[in-house]
């Protein structure tokens, strides 16, 4: 055994550092903040990321992609989950209440994930085309597709406005 390699019992706790003691517990006179500056004053704080003045890093460095606002807006629901609901007759509504997706989706978009075997009929809902065929095979029908970008979520940013082209819009 040797004196520099003797450790507390594991466990054991330590007492509190007391700084500005004086120079015999070797944190003394500073209390070890060193010499001036700001950050040796009483009150010296500054905000996270803050570099003295100077342009941040994460405001210096460039941004990049884009993020949709419309991202959560259109939930994705598997052929799997499809098939262990119950209904025979699929919609937002009902997808809702199965807790299938979050009660802030706008529209679902069926996706060919898992299998479905027995007959279901969605409406109202955007459908990719393996979906399509996998819900047609087994004896199901999809009624009124509509596209994830024509769906709630465009309508409501757009205020429900009838899209460009349309007679509405050309009656005006």
């Amino acid at each position: 055994m040797q004196l520099n390699g003797i450790k507390p019992a594991a466990g054991s706790k330590r007492d509190r550092k007391r700084v500005g003691r004086g120079i015999g517990c070797g944190f003394g006179k500073t209390a070890g903040r060193g010499h001036k500056g700001q950050k040796a004053r009483a009150g010296g704080f500054h905000k996270v990321g803050f570099e003295g003045g100077q342009m941040p890093l994460q405001r210096r460095l460039p941004k990049r992609g884009f993020v949709s606002l419309a991202r959560n807006d259109t939930a994705e629901v598997r052929l799997g989950d499809l098939e262990k609901m119950k209904a025979d007759t699929i919609d937002l509504a009902a997808l809702k209440a199965a807790g299938v997706v979050s009660q802030l989706a706008l529209g679902a978009k069926v996706i060919r994930s898992g299998e479905i075997k027995r007959k279901v009929t969605l409406k109202g809902l955007a459908v990719t085309k393996g979906a399509r065929a996998a819900i047609e095979g087994a004896g199901g029908s999809v009624e009124s597709p509509v596209k994830p970008e024509q769906g709630a979520a465009v309508q409501k940013k757009r205020g429900a406005a009838a899209p460009a082209g349309t007679a509405e819009t050309e009656a005006k």
